[in-house]
């Protein structure tokens, strides 16, 4: 769950969480919640001290966190730099390879590229969304591990070029990958094929009273948000409507 609160309101309030919960009619096991304060590295220094940042549930404090899991394997910090997320997906995806290269003669390429497919490509791909618009400095490591992966699969030499091997394999470059997804999902949402709270991000320009009368309108173009920060442009109404 997400709240979104200004400074002049704490969360330490126990009357105001539970007002909140309640009127969503949830109720929170205390001993499995966690708490992460959200926001630029400008604002969360602005926060009162910790013990100030903690939260009462069911007579329980809950202290704010540092990262927190969400989806199963999705790590998530403060100010969503996905740092936490990649450095374990990388350990896993050069794990994996370690051992399908040990064996890599054995088994030839076409069943090489199917486990490298279902072991490394299935962890590079999950959740890769949430990581649109990141800097190439950060998603650098994910894209060695695909070259890597091409290597394993083509049994490459160290100096050969790899981005024939991608070619030849029909890999996108990672950055497209997340591109792809994100458009794939826009698609989705447009067909109707996902739940209302992401497709309700979506404003076709054809909706707007104002710019029903442009070109625009009868291209199925979507409202382009304006935004202020560099994160507010990793937002998915945001970066879809870009795609």
């Amino acid at each position: 769950m997400f709240l979104q609160l200004s400074f002049g309101l704490t969360a330490a309030s126990p009357t105001s969480m539970s007002g909140v919960l309640g009127v969503r009619r949830l109720q929170l096991n205390s001993d499995n919640t966690d708490l992460l304060w959200f926001g630029p590295a400008s604002q969360l220094r602005q926060l009162p001290s910790q013990s100030s940042r903690t939260v009462h549930v069911n007579q329980c404090v809950v202290k704010p966190a540092t990262v927190v899991r969400d989806l199963g394997v999705s790590w998530l910090d403060a100010e969503l730099s996905m740092r936490s997320l990649i450095s374990p997906v990388v350990h896993t995806c050069f794990y994996h390879l370690r051992r399908i290269r040990a064996v890599r003669r054995q088994l030839g390429r076409y069943f090489t590229a199917r486990l490298v497919t279902a072991l490394v490509l299935s962890q590079l791909d999950y959740c890769n969304a949430v990581q649109a618009g990141l800097p190439a400095s950060t998603l650098a490591p994910l894209q060695r591990v695909l070259h890597a992966a091409a290597c394993t699969v083509l049994d490459l030499k160290p100096r050969d070029r790899v981005t024939p091997a991608l070619q030849d394999l029909h890999w996108l470059p990672f950055a497209q990958r997340i591109q792809h997804k994100r458009c794939l999902l826009l698609n989705k949402s447009l067909l109707g094929h996902t739940p209302e709270y992401i497709s309700d991000l979506l404003t076709p320009v054809a909706d707007k009273p104002a710019r029903s009368a442009l070109r625009a309108s009868s291209c199925g173009n979507l409202v382009v948000q304006r935004t202020c920060r560099r994160i507010d442009d990793r937002a998915f109404s945001v970066a879809a409507s870009r795609a």
